[in-house]
């Protein structure tokens, strides 16, 4: 990814300041697509780091600092782009809690993305996140897995909990479609942003939606799957394992449509 700037606490970070994290992995984030210099779903994008620096670190960057760094770092870039926000102690992870003052917060943009075409084959593996509600860094384990599932002929892998159920993607959300409705997996997942949008959007839209458990035998009952994350709100996915998947466009459509919705804010 081209990037364009990398700062700290609002201005440029410099390599000493990035050194220690290069070796560090004690740290969350959130990652949004900005078009124009704005953003959807900016608060969950917000609540998000507030909740992840209360778990970890005892307390959070007020939004209104966070935002500040937000439009410094748009300010430098072009209008359309990718920005990831990370939060970390600048006094290691190791720290006892609570004694290592307020967190800071690293802002790096680059170039614009707007995911693969799909439709996509994800490779099943039996994995559990660990503090799986926090999108947190170094997980090795989530690109280890994806590398595998390339070398078996796959495009991406889908995660199966200890019970057998569907949860996520190596850096995606799962949803599925039942003809008339969206399921999305009931299990121990990240709540994306992107599902987030999506999900209250199709609340205003009147689309029905619900959560339940998902197993690999429940998957031929459906008619269509997909992915999301931050780049797009659906990716088709053809096949998951050894289980094919039907075409759903209005299923895509729908998606893209509620996602569209969503206005676009300032930070």
């Amino acid at each position: 990814m081209t990037t364009f700037v990398v700062q700290r606490n609002g201005r440029t970070a410099t390599a000493e300041e990035l050194a220690p994290l290069a070796f560090a992995g004690y740290a969350h984030f959130t990652a949004m697509q900005v078009r124009g210099g704005q953003v959807r779903g900016l608060d969950l994008h917000l609540e998000r780091l507030r909740g992840a620096s209360v778990k970890l670190f005892g307390r959070a960057v007020p939004d209104d600092r966070v935002r500040s760094y937000l439009r410094t770092a748009l300010a430098a870039g072009p209008a359309d782009l990718s920005l990831t926000a990370t939060v970390y102690s600048p006094a290691g992870e190791f720290t006892a809690a609570g004694s290592e003052g307020e967190p800071e917060v690293l802002v790096r943009t680059g170039a614009a993305a707007s995911g693969p075409q799909g439709p996509l084959t994800l490779a099943t593996v039996e994995y559990e996140r660990v503090l799986p509600a926090i999108k947190h860094v170094g997980e090795i384990a989530k690109t280890y897995f994806l590398r595998q599932a390339v070398e078996q002929g796959f495009d991406d892998a889908a995660f199966v909990d200890r019970g057998g159920r569907l949860s996520e993607g190596s850096i995606w959300n799962l949803a599925f479609w039942d003809g008339s409705a969206v399921v999305w997996p009931s299990a121990e997942m990240l709540g994306g942003t992107t599902m987030g949008i999506v999900r209250r959007q199709l609340d205003r839209l009147g689309v029905p939606q619900r959560v339940e458990e998902i197993t690999l035998a429940d998957l031929p009952a459906l008619a269509g799957g997909v992915v999301m994350n931050s780049w797009t709100p659906g990716v088709a996915v053809r096949r998951i394992g050894s289980v094919p998947l039907p075409e759903a466009p209005l299923f895509l459509e729908l998606l893209h449509q509620a996602y569209q919705a969503e206005p676009l804010t300032s930070p």
